[in-house]
């Protein structure tokens, strides 16, 4: 696991961009990609960037359950604002959150990440140490599932939302399983409310309580932390 320290956020989406470049000089095809607001500084270097991304396929990690793709709130329009619309791709996948049969969906998920192995797979971490929305508990070998969102995370999204009632209450993710089946992982981690939850990952003991843990076993990682987060390490 390679530590990448930078000062800030901004310098930390520059180091992510020029891991992308050299990435797909090398041939790297298809890319993971995640939301929230870790990734946005990496989007905004992407599209001011001169790469055209119109062979390169993108899998996104997640979606809420109950958000079309059309709603404000859902991740593929997080996705077309700080990305796609400016920067297309040959293919972008993002979960169905509006599946009638949800396991169905996962299911037809799971079968478009073997069709289009990633290459290189961005997350970031949440307080609690998921990645992806594969929260504390969830087995280290699973797939594409339905997840019920803790009360952390809940609140931790509330502010993308008018109220905390329609922060919605479950999500597809990509699984663990899933995720460390990409050649490569960028884990990016800004602001001192991340600290434990890199620590963990880094110092502590591989566990399912603490998911991001099992990139311990993940042979090609790179962390990239400013220095609020990786103040304890």
């Amino acid at each position: 696991m390679e530590i990448i320290r930078v000062k800030d956020a901004q310098a930390g989406g520059k180091k992510a961009f020029e891991l992308i470049e050299a990435a797909i000089n090398e041939g790297a095809g298809v890319l993971g990609l995640a939301t929230g607001s870790t990734p946005e500084t990496l989007y905004q270097e992407m599209i001011h960037s001169s790469r055209d991304y119109s062979e390169i396929v993108s899998i996104n990690l997640d979606e809420y359950v109950g958000l079309s793709s059309e709603d404000s709130q859902s991740y593929r329009q997080f996705m077309n604002q700080h990305l796609f619309n400016e920067k297309p791709f040959k293919e972008s996948f993002v979960p169905n959150g509006k599946a009638e049969n949800l396991q169905a969906e996962c299911t037809r998920y799971d079968q478009i990440i073997a069709e289009h192995p990633i290459d290189l797979q961005i997350l970031g971490i949440g307080q609690n140490g998921h990645i992806g929305f594969n929260e504390p508990g969830t087995a280290f070998d699973s797939q594409t599932h339905l997840v019920d969102l803790t009360e952390s995370t809940i609140n931790a999204n509330k502010r993308f939302f008018d109220k905390v009632e329609d922060v919605p209450t479950q999500a597809l993710s990509m699984g663990i399983g899933s995720i460390m089946k990409a050649k490569k992982i960028i884990l990016m981690a800004y602001g001192e409310n991340k600290q434990a939850a890199i620590k963990g990952m880094i110092d502590g003991e591989v566990t399912e309580a603490l998911p991001a843990s099992v990139l311990q076993n993940h042979p090609n990682v790179v962390v990239i932390v400013d220095e609020a987060a990786a103040a304890t390490l």
